[in-house]
């Protein structure tokens, strides 16, 4: 296990954690009990698999996501930019098991072999990564005692095959959730469909306008009944479910950047009213506005 990584101040941002992992060291694997989690909120330019076994009652941040996890969890993050933190909250336990993987992995470069069919599945993970990906329990049950076992793997080559059998195992389940909005995870929007991606391609770049059903199906040649259905098929939402969401996603992000009030901000993602926009941001964050803003500012400390 290497040393405990350091977190300096970013000058009003979140913090950003500088790790251990040398200029050519791979991974690092930190496998801990404690009684509490006193982490703060943080980023870092590398990857992280992070396991909690014995936490229920910790809240998970992860972007504009956040969560009451239980017994078992296991997030993957991929995104340098994409802040997270276990925050103690309402667990009681006296003995949290945590084990975190931190790598650095290069899979979108040209020449990388995650672009080869043998690969594809865990190339897709990392991809929705990007956002932080919560697994199902099931799915943690079956990579549970090889991720406890990973840390105590003396030979480097072995200790990295092990991680990679452990993400292709993980990136055979289905069911893992994307955490934070694409908005506030600054992700480019995807889809195999070209029509629904130029649509949220729009949404986008003009989430902050006066956006109608009308205006999005002749953007695809539709009529806006047949549209409505078609992007609820192909997304799992509706129309204003998702515009909702890119506003509430860009919401956040400015609530965490800016100094800007809840007002600007209302007005500038899209919003009419503020009691609105109060309402929303309550119902899809768990917690208003200003809440969200104190949050982070919380969980910020200078060292």
């Amino acid at each position: 296990m290497s040393d405990t990584p350091t977190i300096p101040h970013t000058g009003g941002g979140v913090l950003h954690e500088i790790t251990p992992l040398g200029e050519h060291d791979f991974m690092y694997v930190a496998d801990r009990h404690k009684r509490e989690f006193t982490y703060p909120i943080h980023c870092h330019d590398i990857f992280e698999l992070n396991f909690v076994a014995d936490g229920a009652g910790c809240r998970r941040i992860v972007g504009d996501s956040s969560e009451v996890i239980g017994d078992l969890d296991l997030v993957l993050i991929t995104s340098p930019e994409l802040e997270h933190v276990w925050e103690q909250h309402q667990c009681r336990s006296a003995d949290v098991h945590e084990v975190t993987v931190q790598f650095r992995l290069d899979f979108e470069a040209p020449t990388s072999p995650f672009h080869t069919n043998p690969y594809k599945s865990i190339y897709q993970m990392l991809m929705r990564a990007k956002h932080g990906l919560a697994f199902p329990q099931t799915a943690i049950r079956m990579v549970y005692h090889r991720l406890v076992a990973l840390s105590k793997i003396e030979e480097s080559f072995l200790a990295v095959h092990e991680l990679f059998a452990i993400l292709y195992e993980l990136s055979k389940c289905d069911s893992a959730r994307e955490l934070a909005s694409s908005a506030f995870a600054k992700v480019d929007v995807e889809s195999d469909s070209r029509r629904v991606l130029k649509v949220k391609s729009y949404v986008a770049d003009h989430y902050a306008d006066d956006i109608t059903l009308e205006r999005l199906a002749d953007l695809v040649g539709m009529a806006p009944t047949a549209f409505s259905r078609y992007f609820h098929q192909a997304t799992g939402k509706t129309v204003s479910e998702y515009v909702v969401g890119v506003r509430l996603g860009n919401a956040a992000r400015r609530l965490v950047d800016t100094t800007d009030t809840v007002a600007e901000i209302c007005w500038d993602t899209g919003f009419n009213t503020l009691s609105n926009f109060n309402r929303l941001f309550r119902k899809r964050k768990g917690c208003s506005p200003t809440e969200f803003r104190q949050k982070y500012q919380k969980t910020k400390v200078i060292v």
